[in-house]
């Protein structure tokens, strides 16, 4: 049975704004397990000017541009990102569709969170803007937990399981045989004749997913259908999706390059963000879901299939969701805005749960043992951010390590929040368990020791009570 649906409805737009002053950010690791929210707490996910992405701590450096926070890692020269904000699209009814060749791994990695959505992003103008800066990043802005609390913060770093060495060989780019599950199966035929032009975008966007793929996606392509492909992209630290596993079928067609390819997202009834609809669309002006100016729109020329991909990796499932419908979107920085993002992400994280469950119960074709495997491997982890939650720990502030902590003025998670995250941890572990998670199995409770004196005198009393 799936989990139950649960859709989101943004909170009203604020009829009055304030604009919070910049304040200074000071990080702190502490133990997630040890991690208790009172007053005198400093708890709270990183907000202002902080990048939510592990590659900070390998001294990565981050560099504003156009008030945008972006962290880059050997980024594919030439490769773009461009969305402008969205609003609520017509809705549209889908019907849902219910080995490898050797290729090669690609180390590069990119990961972004927009403190406000720029209107294009151009990789390579970034690089030497980055260059031009040189700036830097102390490699203490966060600091390691000692060896034992890193050593237990992550199963697959601990004890090399099956599961985690199959993940390490899970190649990001490859070709498969067939999509019978496929959402665009329908779409098309195998004995289909494309053009030359097709064919020589669709082969050139694969040698680019196979050398370049950030390590957070990874993509399957059939080799009887050229027109299909499908992808996975793994939530980031430090946003409502961490640790989630999002599915998306994508269609080339018949015009392809001229035309976007057609983008499907495994939402199973879902509504996890404002560009992600229940029915499966995704609102972006790259695919040409929403309007924008030419330059945010799909360029035949310029565009390719890797920054669809990361475009929705980093300017979609971003730390602040609710500031992606373009209405809430001149409330960020403000104490109404703030606070009604907080609650958005709250409810963000409850369905990436169910999420989870979903995916571990239904995985998509040729994804079910990476599925399987990668919660088995971030299980514990998940667990512990969950634990960390109830005891008052903010929405994605739970970072490798620990809980990042800034300035006593930052709130707590919701009492709502916590109570949620309490009543579907259940589940959620119940998935855990049957993937073989022996750690989380409910111990059998020891029966009670019965004293004998006690025994005997229980026995009086009855007989006591019987003669009378």
């Amino acid at each position: 049975m799936d989990p139950d649906v649960m859709e989101i409805d943004p909170p009203p737009l604020a009829s009055a704004s304030r604009t919070r002053k910049p304040r200074k950010v000071n990080l702190e690791v502490i133990d997630v397990e040890q991690y208790h929210v009172d007053k005198m707490n400093k708890g709270k996910a990183i907000q202002d000017g902080h990048n939510p992405f592990s590659h900070v701590a390998n001294g990565v450096m981050p560099i504003d541009v156009d008030s945008y926070t972006v962290v880059l890692n050997d980024i594919p020269t030439g490769v773009k990102v461009v969305m402008s904000t969205t609003q609520p699209c017509e809705f549209q009814n889908y019907s849902s569709k219910g080995t490898s060749k050797s290729s090669r791994n690609s180390s590069n990695s990119f990961l972004a969170t927009p403190s406000s959505v720029p209107q294009s992003l151009d990789f390579a103008s970034l690089s030497a803007s980055f260059a031009q800066n040189n700036q830097t990043v102390s490699s203490s802005a966060v600091q390691p937990v000692d060896s034992d609390a890193s050593a237990s913060s992550s199963s697959a770093e601990a004890v090399p399981s099956a599961q985690a060495n199959f993940l390490k060989d899970f190649k990001r780019f490859d070709t498969v045989e067939d999509f019978s599950d496929h959402h665009y199966l329908s779409k098309g035929k195998a004995s289909k004749q494309h053009s030359k032009t097709w064919l020589k975008k669709v082969q050139a966007d694969w040698k680019i997913l196979e050398n370049d793929l950030p390590e957070t996606i990874f993509v399957r392509a059939c080799e009887s259908r050229m027109d299909l492909l499908r992808a996975v992209i793994i939530g980031a630290e430090g946003t409502p999706y961490h640790d989630g596993l999002f599915f998306f079928d994508i269609q080339f067609p018949d015009s392809y390059p001229s035309v976007p390819p057609k983008v499907h997202y495994h939402s199973g009834g879902l509504r996890i963000n404002p560009n992600l609809y229940n029915c499966g669309k995704v609102c972006l002006s790259l695919l040409g879901t929403w309007t924008g100016n030419k330059r945010e729109k799909w360029l035949p020329q310029e565009s390719t299939m890797l920054q669809l991909l990361v475009s929705i990796q980093a300017l979609i499932l971003n730390q602040k969701p609710y500031f992606n419908e373009p209405g809430y979107e001149p409330t960020k920085g403000t104490v109404s805005g703030e606070a009604h993002s907080k609650v958005y992400s709250e409810n963000v994280f409850i369905l990436s749960l169910k999420t989870m469950v979903y995916s571990m119960r239904k995985p998509p074709k040729h994804f079910e043992e990476f599925v399987h495997s990668h919660y088995f491997v971030r299980a514990l982890d998940i667990v512990k951010a969950c634990n960390a939650y109830k005891d008052g720990a903010p929405v994605g502030s739970i970072l490798k390590g620990g809980v990042q902590g800034i300035e006593e003025t930052s709130q707590s998670g919701s009492k709502k929040f916590r109570t949620d995250v309490a009543a579907f941890m259940k589940t959620v572990v119940g998935e855990f368990v049957k993937l073989g998670i022996k750690e989380l199995e409910e111990k059998p409770k020891p029966p009670p020791v019965v004293n004998a004196n006690t025994e005997s005198n229980t026995a009086n009393r009855k007989r006591s009570r019987s003669s009378r």
